[in-house]
């Protein structure tokens, strides 16, 4: 008998053995759709007789169980992503259009074995965070009927975490694809930015809309991201795909200030939070406090600014022409877009750059973010009486992440005392996805907390993420970056990591270099020469904090492989031989540290 969430490793076994095929589970999920006790999770379900015919299908073309990646894994559309003759209408029924082919995503799943089992419900064009602006109806929590699933994906998630779907798709251009993530235990995959095609979607924001993933388990959804993803020419904001690494030990991992923290009165949430602080550092992170101000401040601009107006721009002449057939909520945030001029765009791109100016700052010395993914969650009722300012309180700590770039991954943080359910999430920069994604496995992992609906049952271990191989390069500093010197910052900034002290093998000279500031000593091989070998250290870096600290070095010196005592070599601060042409030799002293101090003396 399967169990109620459908995770990859079980259905894969299933259908491995031989108690399980596509068309058997075809039919369960039929069942199960048409047994649901939401039934505003789907706009479009797909009718029973054309799932079978499908699954018969894919048999028939593809005979040998698990030949293809998702082999007869059954998957959920949101409504604004196509789906080759099913009607898209982004829960708007006089927009509805029956497009002739599947969105680049949906037919790469597809070609990939999975079976579409129904568009899901979601706030109108995808505008709110909450689950409740749809003519469809509003799904739930499917921990509790009266509380939101979270928007816009809102059918999307409920269709995974109640058990229909084994993954499903949404959309994320403010927290759309986290949020519902968090509301119902579930891991949302909010790609980077142009990771994933966007040709086939009706956006809602284009420049900042992705396409996201909704699963049980972080390795369920970074494999379905794998097949999902890559470049597409025809999309104007799709990107070729630069991998952003992470340490696998050491995280720095950004959190909120206490000034910048909350929860709108949900201690509960609020606790759950700083319990996900203390389980990442017992995963090996290092939690550091940071200033959210500018980040809070650029997600304001999503919809207290200009960007409104892009919004206005996906749907313009329907607006025009069919406002009166809108969610009134929906209405007036397009209505609002009316107010902004072209200046008022360029002044906001201004204060973007800014804010900008000082995230970056902050990011530099951190590898990432963790932060919650909602302060808090709301009733149905409660959502109707005041709409915009609550739909605004979940996006508190989502909403920056699309406009800055960066990549997240929302997992499950536990449950308050009414069991209802809280969330956060690891935002990194642009295309550490794959990095991201063993940190955030192993924080779900030791939670303990189940699946979607499912609390009590163990995360499978097949779909664990192993560490990435460390993929940082050594550097040996040799003088002013030695631990506690004028310049050993610089390296802390870059978020380097203290590997070991050491010595270099013995045919090396140190000169104290005239005028430098601060004093720099000069490191310089002597083949023949038998000294004393002189005292370094080893840091790593990512190869892209590597290349920005070697871009950044002053002539006479230079990066070089250096040999250590030991017998291993690394990159490390050489010396333009003519440099010590005239400057004293120091080599005696065995290093950097032991000159100044007997200077000093």
């Amino acid at each position: 008998m399967l169990p109620t969430i459908l995770d990859l490793a079980t259905l894969r076994a299933a259908f491995a053995s031989g108690s399980l095929d596509p068309v058997g589970l075809a039919e369960i999920v039929a069942d199960r759709m048409a047994a649901s006790s939401d039934p505003a999770v789907f706009i479009t379900p797909v009718p029973r007789a054309d799932l079978v015919a499908a699954a018969r299908a894919l048999m028939a073309a593809h005979p040998v169980p698990n030949s293809l990646p998702l082999w007869g894994l059954p998957f959920a559309v949101k409504d604004n992503i196509d789906v080759a003759g099913l009607p898209t209408t982004a829960a708007c029924p006089a927009f509805a259009y029956t497009p002739g082919r599947d969105a680049v995503v949906v037919a790469r799943l597809k070609a990939a074995g999975a079976l579409v089992i129904g568009k899901t419900n979601l706030d109108q064009f995808a505008t709110g965070l909450n689950g409740t602006r749809s003519p469809y109806g509003a799904p739930r929590s499917v921990f509790d009927a009266e509380y939101v699933s979270g928007g816009s994906s809102s059918g999307s998630a409920v269709a995974v975490a109640a058990g229909l779907a084994c993954f499903s798709l949404g959309t994320d251009t403010a927290g759309s694809g986290r949020v519902p993530a968090a509301f119902n235990n579930l891991v949302g995959i909010k790609p980077t930015p142009g990771a994933l095609s966007t040709t086939g979607l009706v956006p809602a924001c284009r420049s900042l809309d992705c396409i996201t993933v909704f699963a049980s388990t972080v390795g369920d959804g970074i494999a379905v991201r794998r097949i999902a993803e890559g470049f597409d020419p025809a999309d104007p904001y799709s990107r070729p795909a630069i991998p952003h690494p992470l340490p696998a030990a050491g995280l720095r991992f950004g959190v909120l200030a206490p000034a910048e923290r909350e929860f709108y009165g949900d201690t509960e949430t609020a606790a759950l939070y700083d319990a996900a602080i203390a389980r990442l550092e017992r995963l090996g992170g290092v939690a550091v406090p940071f200033d959210y101000a500018p980040f809070r401040e650029i997600a304001a601009l999503l919809y207290d600014g200009p960007w409104v107006a892009e919004r206005l721009a996906a749907v313009e002449a329907f607006h025009a022409d069919h406002a009166a057939e809108m969610d009134p909520s929906v209405r007036a945030i397009l209505d609002s877009a009316r107010a902004y001029s072209a200046v008022d765009a360029f002044r906001g791109r201004y204060a973007f750059e800014a804010l900008k100016r000082r995230t970056d700052a902050i990011l530099a010395g951190l590898d990432v973010l963790l932060l919650p993914t909602a302060p808090t969650i709301y009733t149905v009722a409660e959502m109707a009486a005041e709409p915009i300012v609550r739909n605004s309180h979940f996006g508190r700590y989502t909403n920056f992440a699309n406009l800055l770039g960066m990549a997240a991954i929302a997992v499950p943080a536990g449950f308050r005392r009414d069991g209802l359910p809280a969330g956060v999430m690891l935002v990194g920069p642009g295309f550490s996805d794959e990095a991201l994604a063993p940190w955030a496995d192993a924080l779900h992992r030791d939670l303990d907390g189940g699946m979607g609906v499912d609390r009590a049952r163990a995360l499978p271990d097949e779909s664990r993420v192993p560490p990435l191989p460390s993929r940082q390069i050594p550097l040996v500093v040799v003088g002013a970056h030695l631990t506690g010197l004028a310049l050993n910052h610089q390296l802390q900034e870059l978020g380097a990591t203290f590997l070991r002290a050491t010595r270099t093998a013995p045919d090396y000279r140190l000169y104290a270099l005239p005028g430098t500031v601060p004093p720099k000593p000069g490191l310089v091989r002597a083949p023949g020469f038998e000294g004393p070998g002189l005292e370094v250290e080893v840091w790593a870096l990512d190869p892209a904090a590597f290349g920005r600290f070697a871009a950044a070095i002053p002539a006479p010196l230079g990066i070089g492989k250096i040999a250590l005592a030991d017998g291993e070599s690394a990159s490390g601060f050489l010396c333009e031989a003519h440099a010590v042409a005239d400057a004293p030799e120091i080599t005696r002293h065995g290093g950097w540290r032991a000159y100044l101090a007997a200077g000093r003396a």
